[in-house]
């Protein structure tokens, strides 16, 4: 008997055993009553920072109508049964003809009166920045306006007046004559990072106070075509028309940008606007608050993106920062020893990683500055300080424009001496290099947009003066797959690496 119950304890045993191990599984499995707590107390938490940005910002956030005058006159009369003119001719060709028999006249149709009328253009959004009335918006929300209306979250409505705006950057100041309002604080924009909560509040589609959420999905786009300093946040918070000049917030209720942009096929969100950062909207503020106008940093120096293969022509092993493709004499960079081929690195403190930011964050620094700028020169990493000067004419840290690429698809170029005469034809009067006349079709270098009318100045960094120099620095760059011309387009100099392969 005992022989013959062993199998049978030994296979209770073992079912035993299974049946604990899928107990333990499924205790393991199920959501335990302290974790389930704790994930719905985080919800909560971030549903409560919603509810009180909502609640504390949103009287901080007016609306405004802009009001254009414009002449209009008065349509033609009608006739008795006001149905249709008492002269056709005159509906389909106005009054003034030359008369004709049977024709009636009619002197009191001659000429209509001109009036003016004040009429509705557009609307935005704004935010309080000041306890005594000052708002920012955007630049083309209230630019064009003869009136600018401001509705209060209570409803009170002020006509405002415009301090200031700066089309640059897209930012305008505006004023209305009231007190204790409630101004919303200014953070930090250099301090968001991407992946963070953000929230925008604005009247889009002329529905006021509305609250979308999101995050940040980039920061530092300044290429992106909108104005001309530009550092914008991404975020993919719902923005709408309307929204422009509205804040974007941080889960502490500072602001942390203003919305300005999207990008739409259809006029409303896809999940990509963008707004100007906050430190940006501080510096122009009190400028426009002080004197109706901005005054810019200016470095006086010509730059260009670092591509791939210019990267790989100055031996940069990573295509980040910026590269100097000229220096105007006199200039702060001039006196900081930058030279052309430089590549910057870092400003101030900030990575540089295309030239739109760069050219923001030159032009946000307050002249008579002293900035340290970390450059790469021949490959080896070095430091040089600069004090920034005023932007007067010539523009801060100016891109090197490219021209318009040849619609042609090897290095096929046809190139003369520099002339007396093709210099003031061209405008080089005291340059050096020489001048394309002529790009083969189908050459290298059309495909990297050498036209005529360009300058040749240096061969893979050599000094080029003449056309024999020309020829014998493309005789040494047979063998090499990348040939750096740098060149000059008009006012602009700038690197070109054109592949040989």
């Amino acid at each position: 008997m005992l022989k013959n119950t062993k199998p049978f304890l030994r296979a209770m045993a073992f079912g035993a055993a299974l049946l604990g191990v899928a107990v333990v599984a499924a205790m393991l499995a199920a959501p335990r009553p302290d974790a389930a707590h704790a994930a719905r107390n985080t919800a909560e938490e971030l549903s409560d920072a919603f509810i009180r940005i909502a609640e504390t910002a949103s009287p901080s956030v007016v609306f405004i109508e802009v009001i254009k005058e414009v002449s209009v006159r008065r349509g033609p009369m009608l006739g008795p049964r006001g149905l249709m003119p008492e002269d056709l001719f005159d509906f389909f060709f106005g009054p003034g003809m030359p008369e004709w028999p049977g024709r009636r006249w009619d002197q009191r149709r001659e000429q209509q009166p001109e009036t003016r009328r004040q009429v509705p253009i557009g609307q935005g959004s704004g935010f309080i920045i000041s306890t005594d009335g000052y708002i920012v918006t955007n630049h083309h929300v209230v630019g064009d306006a003869d009136k600018v209306r401001v509705k209060l979250s209570d409803n009170r409505e002020f006509e405002a007046s415009i301090v200031g705006t700066d089309p640059q950057t897209e930012i305008a100041l505006i004023k209305i004559d009231a007190q204790n309002l409630p101004a919303l604080p200014l953070g930090d924009s250099d301090q968001i990072r991407v992946g963070e909560w953000v929230v925008a509040i604005g009247n889009p589609f002329g529905l006021t106070h509305t609250v979308t959420s999101g995050i940040v999905s980039a920061k530092g786009r300044g290429n992106v075509g909108i104005v001309d300093y530009a550092d914008f946040i991404q975020t993919d918070a719902a923005i709408n028309p309307g929204n422009s000049g509205g804040p974007l917030l941080n889960l502490r209720g500072e602001v942390i940008g203003m919305n300005t942009a999207i990008i739409s096929r259809t006029g409303g969100s896809l999940g990509i606007g963008f707004a100007i950062p906050v430190n940006m909207i501080k510096y122009v503020e009190a400028q426009l608050r002080d004197t109706g106008s901005v005054e810019r940093g200016y470095l006086g120096v010509s730059i260009q993106n670092l591509s791939s293969d210019l990267a790989q022509s100055f031996g940069v092993e990573e295509n980040r920062g910026v590269l100097v493709g000229d220096v105007q004499p006199d200039s702060p960079a001039a006196k900081a020893g930058l030279k052309r081929g430089d590549i910057i690195i870092e400003y101030d403190g900030f990575p540089v990683q295309e030239i739109g930011s760069f050219r923001s964050r030159v032009a946000t620094t307050s002249p008579g500055k002293r900035v340290n700028m970390v450059i790469l020169r021949d490959g080896k990493r070095q430091t040089v300080s600069a004090v920034v000067g005023t932007l007067s004419g010539e523009e801060a840290g100016a891109p090197a424009t490219p021209s318009k690429p040849g619609e042609r698809t090897e290095l096929g170029l046809t190139v003369q001496n520099l002339t007396d005469d093709l210099a003031q034809r061209y405008g080089y009067e005291g340059d050096y290099g020489v001048i394309v006349t002529d790009v083969a079709p189908g050459s290298a270098a059309a495909m990297a947009g050498i036209t005529p009318g360009m300058l040749i100045q240096e061969i893979n960094r050599k000094r080029i003066n003449n056309t024999r120099d020309f020829d014998a620095a493309v005789r040494e760059s047979k063998t090499a797959k990348t040939i750096l011309l740098l060149i000059k387009d008009g006012q602009y100099t700038r690197y070109v690496a054109i592949k040989t392969e």
